[in-house]
């Protein structure tokens, strides 16, 4: 591995002249340090990650805290893009990703100690059970954390309108004809909550009466959930005209049980799903969804991060809200 004093002795220059000239101080010539850049990298010079944290006091590494009650993971179809984007926002600022666990070899670890052993400069939590005290250990700890669609007092938040994103689709079913409207919903959390009260709202906004039998709770991100709690809606004596289901993926589960009825999309009934990721757009017909957009979401959150730990003192708790569109679709019947 090349060193600092390898380029000093190519060079002809001491080690102190060669770290200025890698730091890109100005107490040096201009033509000396941009000898000293060419050299380095030439000869394929690397900084050494822990002495730059020794010198900088950070790592340039930021901690990812995700775990789905569906344990689908980064194929998760709506946080995988979300993380993504965050990673590129992160990159672009000059940090590393490193994900967040409760495992440090054989030891088993909060997730704030694995935060403090592997040194990470922050952490973005997303899709965790906010109400656990391990998580709420982390967030009133010393290490600068960004929330995504999860509110705390002390913590900036990142958060898909949820409310407005519920009203658009509802609106447009309602537009579109539709009375009797189901809604499967997700797991309780702020997120459910955010859209269910939106989902009864705007159902009172038109005056339309939410039937207690067509609101069923499911689970984000899985269609089995979905496919069986359709069965029970479609056995119903007055059953609903459109579904909406949790999510997108949630969606393929109603769809199939619709179609394996002997039932036609969008002709004997509609179906909506939620979040707009490319599969909505692949199936047939494609489907009526809100499109959120992940990639705005995690490009401010890893801003907001960053933010937060080069600039501590004018850095502000802030809530920020992204709203995202409609995507109308073919699975929405235009009622006569």
């Amino acid at each position: 591995m090349v060193s600092m004093k390898d380029i000093s002795r190519r060079c002809n220059v001491s080690v102190a002249t060669v770290s200025k000239a890698l730091n890109n101080r100005g107490d040096i010539s201009r033509e000396t340090k941009e000898r000293i850049c060419q050299t380095a990298k030439k000869m394929g010079y690397l900084p050494n990650s822990s002495a730059r944290a020794l010198k900088t006091n950070r790592t340039y590494n930021l901690g990812v805290l995700f775990v789905d009650e569906a344990n689908s993971g980064l194929t998760h179809s709506y946080f995988s893009h979300v993380l993504d984007s965050f990673r590129l926002g992160a990159e672009e600022e000059g940090y590393d990703i490193t994900f967040i666990s409760k495992h440090a070899g054989k030891d088993v670890l909060s997730y704030y100690e694995h935060s403090k052993y592997r040194g990470v400069d922050g952490v973005v939590a997303a899709c965790v059970d906010f109400d656990a005290d391990e998580v709420k250990e982390l967030i009133n700890g010393n290490i600068p954390v960004v929330t995504i669609d999860y509110v705390f007092d002390n913590r900036s938040c990142i958060l898909s309108d949820n409310v407005y994103g519920m009203e658009e689709l509802v609106t447009y079913i309602v537009r579109q004809g539709h009375r009797k409207i189901a809604y499967i919903h997700g797991a309780d959390s702020s997120v459910t909550q955010n859209r269910l009260g939106s989902f009864f709202r705007t159902m009172k906004k038109f005056d339309i009466e939410v039937r207690e039998e067509y609101i069923r709770e499911g689970v984000y991100h899985s269609p089995d959930v979905s496919a069986e709690l359709t069965n029970e809606l479609l056995a119903l004596q007055d059953r609903p005209t459109c579904i909406i289901y949790p999510d997108d993926f949630s969606c393929i589960g109603g769809i199939n049980v619709i179609e394996g009825q002997g039932l036609s999309i969008p002709d004997d009934i509609s179906v909506a799903g939620y979040d707009g990721q490319r599969i909505a757009q692949v199936i047939e017909p494609k489907l009526t969804t809100y499109r959120q957009n992940a990639e705005e979401v995690g490009r401010i959150a890893a801003k907001k991060l960053v933010e937060m730990i080069e600039q501590p003192k004018s850095a502000l708790i802030e809530r920020v809200v992204v709203r995202g569109e409609l995507v109308q679709g073919k699975s929405v019947l235009k009622c006569k």
